[in-house]
């Protein structure tokens, strides 16, 4: 096929190959008679060529180069993804002979037109890094330039390449900070971690340590009120923290990434927060972190792993949602260990009783590895908090007698710890363990008592000896770390009891002279030589004593991620716990904070030179008039602060705690809004001074004003430090009388610098913007009791209930013949409901309408006319489709408000010769809107919705359909529901509301014994809910 001389069989020889390759099977055979094709004039056969090239051009580099004059042509191509396509397979070719070609194609393609070639050349940097590092400073040169793309497309990528060829040029990213943080919303999810990660290096090397803001704070508070003159001598010269701007902005606009679908980014962002933010900001890490536990058990192992080295540094981070970490009986051990880690990090005094209720349960579980590492907890948990020691001691002694193994040796273990720190008050606890020895069977357990009595057998002089002569019987079947503890027990005894042991050690030292483990006979020949003396001993003999008596240090049970903490959170090396390959390290706070000024952006010279001949024309026009000068100066003032750029970050809570001017970052709808009201007061201000005359020219300033702002805001993306400076410091060369009018003017421009402070406030600020802000009171009004009592009685909390559209839990594929392609003659259209808000109406359902040329011959100008519809119901039509080619498809998006009734939209789908009488019914579930709410208020809701507004039925549940799982993924399919979580686990709960109406639809399913459930709908449109059931019935029933 791929021989053919037609391209349909190519084309379809073509796909059945990157079929085989996306399938995994090898297809690297067909590469000779697949590069023929590469200089193919069909575009959709040279993409899959390509597709194909980049997969195996690797491997079969000597036919590759033989194409490579065919890639150099496709590096011309007008078509962007053919131009990138041939990049890519240049760039995948790894000989060293084509290394300048390669170098060559990337600096073109870095100047290239398209940003999605501009982004190809990016990745191509890396690999040609990877194949000659000796190309690194030509390859800076490029990823210089890139840098100072403006492309949301390219920045993710050029950071990488930053990020693999010249980590420590720190130099190339202060132009550019500025306009990476403000672009890091808009690039794609894999960019924003990569740029978040670079962003977090930078900041430490850059700024000051935000967590001594804590320390300033608390040595405030201890200035007394009597204080001598050195002491205020010295607290001037401790200098307060304060954040830098550019700080301030990449703590800004990351915050609301936290909210990202994507965990990469969460994760990436509550990083730079914990490694950047000021201690008191972290908090709002947490609640993002806990939210990512609802998703993958893969997600969730990183997650927690994370969260477990904070919650080590910072407990009260995480104690609000210490019910999140509970283990579930359904999470795979790795994700127990985890959570249990946790939970024994947040332990305190005031909450430990509830965590060792919920560990007594752990102890229970099938899982032996879980409970034994659920028995250590509880031994960290006594070592941590001193309350609780002898109550988990006492309950560590009671597992001794469970009957699973495991358990008992892991309570040994723990308690032989415990027992070391504290072994003057729990000889009995050793008398009951050396009791519980012929039971216990795990080597790890036998061995821990014999130290423990060995240990302490000065404490237990009767117990003692009988141990020894017990196992001695048992000497030669037992495990090698037991009989190492038996020797030891055997010396310890022979040292303190000889009368008593002599006989039994000399019989256990000549068992283990003769033992087949090399280990047991060395340590015999060892103990022998030290403890019985005789003519070969050396001088060690005589400290046998202090030896094997010598006082052992208590041991620490420390969490394992305790050393973690000086690896970067999120990073591969943090998860091994070891240094990975190409990481790089958090660099310290700098003691001395580098020159700010280095992130300052230079103004283009010739914007100043526009804005200048501009104030000349204007001088030439306005005549010489008391106030003429002056409106014109304002005006000027007015245009540099308009030019104000992005990257100058400053937020209202910056410029209330530096004393600076605040200058937001403006888009052109805020910034034009901001001009008409200026404008509007200046206007006001000068027919207050006036009163009379000259109303034409103050009309011809204001609309020059009002240009000259708007056109400079438009080419000026930087903030001008100069324009700042002039509109705050007046200029001293005036008259007298001017100067007077600059008074009478300071009220209306204070005014219009309010005005401009609350339109930048925008809603992601919300939480930066400080109550406190200092706003105009009434003067206060003399009130009654009588009505201060009944004011008292109004109270906040009872608001409505919070209900909020939300994105659908599911998208269904399922379509709809619109019209067949018989009907059609050639044209087939079929329609789905993408489940998406319409744009072109909130009350409207989007539809999505695919139609497909099936004939041989070209279908010209496909429209809609004559809407026969029901009153009251509206159609959005899509723009007329010029034409389609044959075997082509095309996909256009429509807007129907039905109303909120399943009645067909019935209409005429006409071409250049054909009419076709066509409709669209919508199935009820599609006529919703998914809403988020919580369980309360869904019964408060429920409850407003009851008596007509309800309807139900009994239904039978299929076997398939029984877990949670496939009840919440049938009824979601369905319909376009939200689900509401549930307290309980057999009543699940959906919310949504009507498209066109706002109504809420509320859908309850209660299931009960005998394979059946009760389905309640309650809403207002009851139509709507009679029919909403009638489709939601065969849900559950059928398999």
């Amino acid at each position: 096929m791929l021989e053919s001389n037609k391209d349909n069989a190519k084309l379809e020889a073509m796909k059945r190959i990157i079929g085989m390759i996306s399938s995994g099977k090898n297809a690297s055979e067909l590469f000779p008679a697949v590069v023929k094709n590469v200089a193919s004039k069909n575009l959709e056969i040279k993409k899959l060529v390509y597709v194909y090239l980049v997969r195996y051009a690797e491997e079969q580099q000597d036919l590759a180069l033989l194409s490579i004059a065919t890639f150099q042509r496709g590096l011309k191509d007008p078509n962007q993804l053919i131009r990138a396509s041939a990049l890519r397979v240049l760039s995948s070719i790894r000989v060293p002979i084509i290394v300048p070609i390669m170098m060559l194609a990337i600096k073109e393609a870095s100047a290239d037109l398209s940003p999605y070639v501009r982004k190809t050349a990016a990745h191509a940097i890396q690999k040609l890094y990877s194949l000659d590092p000796d190309q690194k400073d030509l390859l800076i040169e490029v990823i210089e330039k890139l840098l100072k793309d403006k492309s949301t497309l390219v920045a993710g990528s050029v950071v990488m390449a930053f990020e693999v060829v010249c980590p420590d040029r720190i130099d190339l990213i202060h132009k550019n900070f500025r306009k990476l943080c403000n672009l890091l919303m808009d690039v794609e999810e894999w960019g924003q971690v990569v740029i978040i990660h670079m962003l977090t290096r930078y900041a430490r090397t850059q700024f000051a340590n935000p967590w001594l803001e804590d320390e300033f704070g608390d040595d405030g508070m201890r200035s007394h009120f009597y204080e001598s003159d050195e002491e205020k001598d010295t607290d001037q010269q401790k200098r307060p923290y304060v954040m830098d701007p550019d700080h301030r902005l990449l703590l800004k606009t990351t915050k609301p990434l936290l909210q990202s679908r994507n965990a990469a980014v969460v994760m990436a962002v509550a990083q730079l927060y914990w490694h950047l933010a000021p201690k008191s900001e972290t908090i709002i890490i947490a609640k993002s972190l806990v939210r990512l536990l609802r998703s993958y058990r893969e997600v969730q192992y990183i997650v927690l792993q994370n969260i477990a080295t904070m919650s080590i540094q910072r407990k009260g981070l995480f104690e609000p949602y210490m019910k999140s970490f509970y283990v579930r009986s359904t999470d795979p051990t790795m994700i127990k260990t985890l959570k249990l880690e946790i939970l024994t990090n947040l332990a305190t005094e005031s909450n430990i009783s509830t965590l060792l209720r919920e560990f007594q349960t752990y102890v229970k579980s099938q899982d032996k590895a879980f409970a034994a590492a659920t028995i250590e907890a509880i031994g960290r948990c006594a070592t941590n908090i001193s309350a609780v020691t002898d109550t988990c001691l006492n309950g560590l002694v009671y597992l001794l007698s469970n009957r699973d193994d495991v358990v008992v040796a892991e309570s040994v273990v723990v308690i032989k710890k415990l027992l070391q720190t504290q072994p003057a008050h729990h000889g009995d606890i050793i008398k009951h363990m050396a009791k519980l020895l012929d039971k216990i069977t795990v080597p790890m357990a036998r061995a821990s008592i014999l130290w423990l009595i060995g240990e302490y057998c000065e404490r237990v002089p009767k117990i003692a000896p009988d141990v020894l002569r017990k196992t001695a019987k048992t000497f030669i079947n037992e495990d090698d770390i037991v009989k190492l503890q038996i020797l030891n027990l055997a010396a310890k005894l022979y040292l303190t009891n000889s009368k008593q042991t002599k006989l039994l050690t000399q019989y256990i030292l000549n068992l283990g002279k003769y033992d087949l483990n090399y280990d047991i006979r060395d340590r015999t020949r060892f103990v022998r030589q030290l403890i019985v003396p005789n003519e070969k001993s050396g001088a060690l003999s005589k400290y046998a004593r202090r030896i094997f008596l010598a006082q052992k240090p208590a041991p620490l049970l420390e969490s394992p991620f305790k050393g973690r903490d000086h690896f970067q959170l999120g990073t591969l090396s943090h998860t091994l716990n070891s240094k990975a390959t190409g990481y790089l390290e958090l660099s310290d706070w700098p003691e001395e904070v580098p020159d700010p000024t280095v992130r300052n952006v230079e103004i283009i010279e010739s914007i100043k030179g526009w804005d200048t001949s501009l104030g000349k024309q204007k001088k030439s026009k306005t005549s010489d008039k008391f106030f003429s000068d002056e409106e014109e100066e304002e005006e000027k003032e007015e245009a540099g602060s308009e030019a104000s750029s992005e990257n100058e970050s400053d937020s209202e809570e910056d410029s209330s705690d530096e004393g600076e001017s605040s200058s937001g970052e403006s888009n052109a709808s805020s910034s034009s809004e901001d001009e008409k009201d200026s404008i509007e007061n200046k206007k006001i201000t000068k027919k207050k001074k006036t009163n009379s005359g000259s109303h034409s020219e103050e009309e011809d300033s204001a609309s020059e004003s009002e240009d000259s702002s708007s056109s400079s805001s438009s080419a000026n993306n930087s903030l001008s430090d100069s324009s700042q400076s002039e509109e705050e410091s007046p200029t001293e060369s005036k008259d007298p009388p001017k100067i007077v009018s600059n008074k009478q003017k300071s009220e209306p421009k204070t005014l219009k610098s309010e005005i401009k402070k609350a339109k930048d406030i925008s809603l992601l600020d919300l939480d930066d913007f400080d109550v406190s802000t200092p706003v105009v009171l009434p003067k206060p009004a003399i009130i009654s009791p009588t009505l201060i009592a009944d004011l008292q009685g109004l109270s906040l909390s009872t608001s409505s209930p919070v209900i909020n559209v939300s994105m659908p839990s599911f998208v269904p594929t399922k379509t709809y013949e619109l019209l067949h392609r018989m009907s059609g003659k050639g044209l087939a259209a079929h329609y789905h409901f993408p489940r998406q808000p319409c744009i072109f109406g909130n009350q409207m359902v989007s539809v999505q309408v695919t139609f497909t040329n099936t004939s041989d011959k070209k279908i010209e100008d496909i429209h809609i006319e004559e809407k026969k519809i029901p009153s009251g119901m509206k159609i959005h039509t899509f723009n007329p489709i010029d034409s389609l080619e044959p075997e082509g498809s095309i996909t256009v998006s429509m807007g129907i408000d039905f109303c909120d009734s399943t009645q067909t939209a019935s209409f005429q789908l006409c071409t250049k010769e054909d009419q076709f009488s066509v409709g669209i019914q919508p199935p009820s579930g599609e006529l919703l809107l998914p809403v988020t709410m919580s369980e309360t208020d869904f019964k408060k809701e429920q409850g407003k919705l009851a008596g007509m507004n309800e309807t139900s039925t009994a239904i039978t549940v299929s076997p398939h359909n029984s877990t949670p799982q496939a009840l919440v993924q049938r009824f979601v399919t369905a319909a376009n529901l939200g689900v509401v979580a549930s307290g309980q686990n057999n009543v699940h709960r959906f919310a949504a509301k009507t498209v066109h109406s706002s109504s809420l639809v509320l859908v309850t399913v209660e299931l009960k014994e005998s394979s059946t459930a009760q389905l309640i709908i309650n809403t207002e449109k009851t139509v709507i809910g009679s029919i909403l059931l009638r489709e939601l019935k065969p849900v559950l029933s059928q398999g």
